[in-house]
C-alpha cells in the first residue's frame, strides 16, 4: 500500500469515522496521519498490508429489540467491505459465525448460509475460525465439515499467523494436545518472528464470570511470551477492548450483530437494547495495517452501513 494522508486514509476506509489503535513492539518507526508506517530514518514506507477483521454475526439470531435488522446485518458488512476502494489482502472471522442452535441440522443450514453470504465478498482470501456459539455443543464437528479446520496457521508477507481454537470444548480450554501444537509451531519461529494469534475468546481473564476468559490461557500466554513480537486479535465480547499481557496486545473486535455492556458494568451480561436514535450503534469491523518489518498494526474501527 501507498502512503495515505489522513483524507486519503478515510476515503480509503470509506465507511465514516472511527477510532485508531496503534499497537506497536519498536522504535525507530511511526505511522503517518493514518496512513503506512513509515520509516523515519529513510523517509520511506515498508512494504506494509492490510486485512479486515469481522467478528461475532451470529446467523440465525432473532431478536428485533436487540437488532430489528438481524438479517442485513452481515450483508451490509459485506457490501460495505466491498466499497473498499483498496481491497483488502484478506479477512478473517474471529468467531461467532453462526448463533448457537441445538438442531443439528438447523445449526449446518445456518452454516451454508453464512458461506452463501460472504462469498459475495470481492477479497478471494478469507480465512474463519469458530465461536462456541458454531462448535461447542458438537465440540466443532458441523464447524469443520463447513469450515475445515479449528486451528491452524498461515503466513503472509513476513507474519506468522496462529488460530487458536479455545471454543470447541465446552469447558473453554485450548487443550494439552493443542497447546503442544502451538509450541512446536512456535519453535519454528525465531524469537523477533512478527506473530499474530487470532482466536475468540480473550486469552487473559478479562471477566470469567462472564466466560470472558480461558480456562488455559495462563499456558498459551506463556508459550507466546518468549517472542518478542506477538500481537492478539479475538472477539466474543462484542466491544473494543485493550489489554497488555506483558509485552502482548490484546484487541478485541465489536460484533456484527449485538453489542455487549462493559465487563462487569452490569449484574447480568445481556445485549444491549437496539437504540433507534442511533441504528448499529456498538456494531462495527476493522481494517488492521500491519507493517511487517516493524510489528506495528494500525487498528481502524468501521461502522457496518457506511453512513
Amino acid at each position: 500500500m501507498n502512503k495515505f494522508d489522513r483524507r486519503g486514509f478515510i476515503k480509503l476506509a470509506g465507511l465514516g469515522g472511527g477510532v485508531v489503535f496503534a499497537s506497536s513492539l519498536s522504535r525507530g518507526f511511526g505511522l503517518n496521519a493514518l496512513g503506512s508506517v513509515v520509516d523515519y530514518a529513510n523517509g520511506k514506507a515498508q512494504n506494509d498490508f492490510y486485512f479486515v477483521q469481522l467478528s461475532d454475526t451470529h446467523w440465525g439470531f432473532a431478536g428485533p429489540k436487540v437488532n430489528p435488522d438481524a438479517e442485513g446485518t452481515l450483508k451490509k458488512a459485506v457490501q460495505a467491505v466491498n466499497s473498499l476502494e483498496v481491497q483488502p489482502d484478506f479477512i478473517v472471522f474471529t468467531g461467532d459465525l453462526t448463533h448457537t442452535t441445538d438442531n443439528v441440522q438447523v445449526r449446518k443450514d445456518r452454516m451454508s448460509q453464512f458461506k452463501d453470504i460472504v462469498g459475495g465478498l470481492k477479497v478471494p482470501t478469507v480465512h474463519f475460525m469458530a465461536g462456541e456459539h458454531d462448535a461447542s455443543l458438537d465440540r466443532g464437528d458441523a464447524y469443520q465439515e463447513a469450515f475445515g479446520k479449528l486451528n491452524y496457521t498461515f503466513d503472509h508477507k513476513g507474519v506468522h499467523f496462529v488460530v487458536v481454537d479455545n471454543v470447541s470444548d465446552p469447558g473453554a480450554s485450548v487443550g494439552e494436545s493443542q497447546l503442544n501444537w502451538l509450541k512446536a509451531d512456535l519453535k519454528q519461529q525465531k524469537t523477533d518472528a512478527r506473530i499474530v494469534v487470532l482466536t475468540h475468546r480473550p486469552l487473559f481473564d478479562l471477566y470469567p464470570d462472564w466466560d470472558w476468559a480461558t480456562k488455559d490461557g495462563t499456558a498459551v500466554i506463556d508459550a507466546l511470551m518468549p517472542h518478542k513480537n506477538v500481537t492478539v486479535f479475538y472477539g466474543h465480547i462484542h466491544q473494543e477492548n485493550h489489554h497488555m499481557t506483558g509485552h502482548i496486545a490484546h484487541h478485541s473486535a465489536k460484533s456484527l450483530m449485538f453489542p455487549l455492556p462493559a465487563p462487569g458494568s452490569v449484574p447480568k451480561k445481556a445485549p444491549v437494547p437496539w437504540d433507534a436514535s442511533a441504528p448499529y450503534k456498538g456494531l462495527g469491523l476493522r481494517s488492521i495495517e500491519a507493517g511487517p518489518k516493524q510489528a506495528k498494526y494500525e487498528i481502524k474501527e468501521l461502522n457496518v452501513t457506511g453512513a
